[in-house]
């Protein structure tokens, strides 16, 4: 053995000898990591938050996640964040927690905001303010899974790409599906617009009727005026690839690109199920779906009447 391979040899017994010693410390300062941010949770969110936590039933694979990746740990303090968010940020108003069934349930909803933070809103009222409390599935759009950190971060909430094929086997698993049929142009809309519902796609009632789900119609309000989006740059979306790329004057200010603390109003509408064939055409399925969007733009429509204000 050559003394450059004698003095590497000897140099990695070292280290190895550190990190053995170091270990013991490493596995302390995690635990306490980790009873800290338990207190955090309680202190903030209540005793009721750690009692909901063991009520949600989750199916565990080999490796501790779900099949679709869901893995407790980060989703317990994802919907602690969210549920810090939507108790003490957003100062969210429930209305109608009691129609959102158990069991498999299509979760329906408009889409706004510019950011997704009305799917993180519904996500923690699913979990804080519905009996029995429940982690939503969300659908995601698959350019979210090229990007870096997100692609990992998604799964392990509970989000998956949205296609059929995954949405059925949430539900056949009698998942809690959040389906916002806008996609990207619910987000996408500018001021002017408003809780105008754009188009819907038809998927989600083809869904309902093969697997027999009841929808639940959702208005969400108070995302519209989080972020005052002006306009839209879509040159600069393609080259990004991304679905838009909002104008936002209020993010060139400091802490303009935290969200505007306004209030949300969440109202679950009574379940809907509708019959017949998944394999029909457009036009008989476009019908059922008109269904949906109308009373969810009724709900939009009464609820923000009844508001007194955009922030109280």
């Amino acid at each position: 053995m050559t003394a450059n391979s004698k003095s590497t040899s000897s140099a990695l017994v070292r280290i190895g000898s550190a990190a053995r010693r170091a270990w013991p410390w490493a596995q302390r300062a995690r635990a306490l990591a980790e009873d800290t941010l338990e207190s955090w949770m309680t202190s903030l969110l209540g005793e009721d938050f750690a009692a909901r936590l063991e009520r949600v039933p989750i199916a565990l694979g080999a490796g501790g996640v779900d099949p679709f990746g869901l893995d407790p740990a980060w989703a317990k303090y994802a919907v602690a964040a969210a549920a810090f968010l939507h108790r003490n940020y957003f100062r969210t108003e429930v209305f109608g927690a009691k129609n959102v069934p158990g069991g498999r349930v299509l979760l329906i909803a408009n889409h706004s905001g510019q950011v997704p933070f009305d799917g993180m809103v519904l996500g923690a009222s699913m979990f804080m303010d519905v009996e029995p409390p429940r982690f939503i599935r969300a659908m995601v759009e698959k350019w979210s899974q090229t990007l870096p950190f997100v692609s990992t971060f998604f799964p392990r909430v509970g989000s998956v790409v949205g296609v059929p094929e995954n949405a059925r086997r949430l539900l056949e698993q009698d998942e809690a599906l959040l389906v916002f049929p806008e996609g990207a142009r619910g987000i996408s809309k500018t001021f002017d617009r408003r809780y105008q519902l754009t188009d819907f796609g038809l998927g989600f009632m083809r869904l309902a009727i093969e697997t027999n789900t009841p929808i639940v119609p959702i208005a969400v309000i108070g995302g519209e005026e989080q972020y005052i989006s002006v306009g839209n740059l879509d040159t600069i979306a393609r080259l990004l690839r991304m679905p838009s790329f909002p104008v936002i004057p209020q993010m060139l200010f400091p802490g303009g690109q935290l969200p505007l603390p306004t209030k949300y109003r969440i109202y679950f509408g009574e379940p809907m199920r509708f019959t017949g064939d998944h394999d029909d055409d457009d036009s008989v399925i476009e019908e059922k779906v008109w269904l949906v969007k109308a009373t969810i733009q009724s709900m939009l429509n009464r609820g923000i009447k009844a508001r007194r204000s955009v922030f109280w």
